[in-house]
């Protein structure tokens, strides 16, 4: 065998290498903010990437991956959770309701909560499988037509909706301010939100601004091309 066998491609080695990078500024963030970093969840966004491009970051030690199409990530993640069982899911992505019962077998979290009729049909699923994964409400904090989310003046009856009638097991809230607009802004609105329900976990910040949402609160922080790379087309 020659060195070149047994060592790390460089794909590979730059993801891990990434990661790396990706983890320090979340912690130097973190303490810029008088925060404590293990309070911060890095969540490596997988989408589009194939399962050998996890397979860097998990030998690393990441085990916190996010996904946005339940088709891919029921693809892509029962092999990899047969090595490395202790994977925690979230979907990031819409979730339509003819695919509730599948998100709620493969995903550990579903960030995604948006409608009544989506929360229902959660509900329902969970009872009859009792499975109950984490969700977060997604709040459309820039009221973007083209965007998914409950819009900021109905997320408080929204959240009091999904806890009182469908008993969902509502850890916290979620958003994705618009690509042209100051991003404090949508990440404080969203603060707010969850500190006047009661609700302490807040996903939010991506590859461009997550240093920006973890001084704002951020215990969740959604990274991928700069962990991954250029994404490649989805099939």
């Amino acid at each position: 065998m020659t060195p070149s066998d047994t060592a790390p491609h460089s794909a590979d080695t730059d993801i891990a290498a990434n990661l790396a990078e990706v983890q320090a500024k979340v912690a130097d963030a973190a303490r810029n903010a008088s925060r404590d970093p293990a309070d911060i969840t890095l969540i490596a966004v997988g989408k589009t990437f194939d399962a050998a491009s996890m397979v860097p970051a998990l030998s690393a030690g990441q085990r916190v991956f996010g996904e946005n199409r339940v088709q891919e990530a029921e693809d892509k993640w029962p092999a990899l959770r047969d090595q490395f069982p202790d994977i925690c899911l979230h979907l990031i992505g819409p979730l339509q309701s003819n695919k509730v019962r599948k998100a709620v077998e493969v995903f550990d979290v579903i960030e995604t909560v948006d409608r009544p009729k989506l929360a229902r049909a959660l509900a329902k699923v969970m009872t009859e499988t009792g499975r109950r994964p984490d969700c977060f409400i997604q709040v459309n904090t820039g009221a973007e037509d083209q965007k998914a989310g409950v819009l900021p003046e109905d997320a408080d009856a929204f959240i009091a909706q999904c806890r009182d009638d469908f008993a969902l097991p509502v850890v916290g809230l979620m958003c994705i301010p618009p690509v042209d607009e100051e991003p404090s802004l949508h990440f404080q609105l969203l603060a707010e939100i969850a500190r006047r329900n009661g609700l302490d976990q807040l996903s939010m910040g991506m590859s461009a601004d997550f240093e920006i949402a973890v001084a704002f609160g951020a215990t969740h922080v959604r990274v991928g091309s700069a962990i991954f790379g250029t994404r490649p087309k989805p099939a």
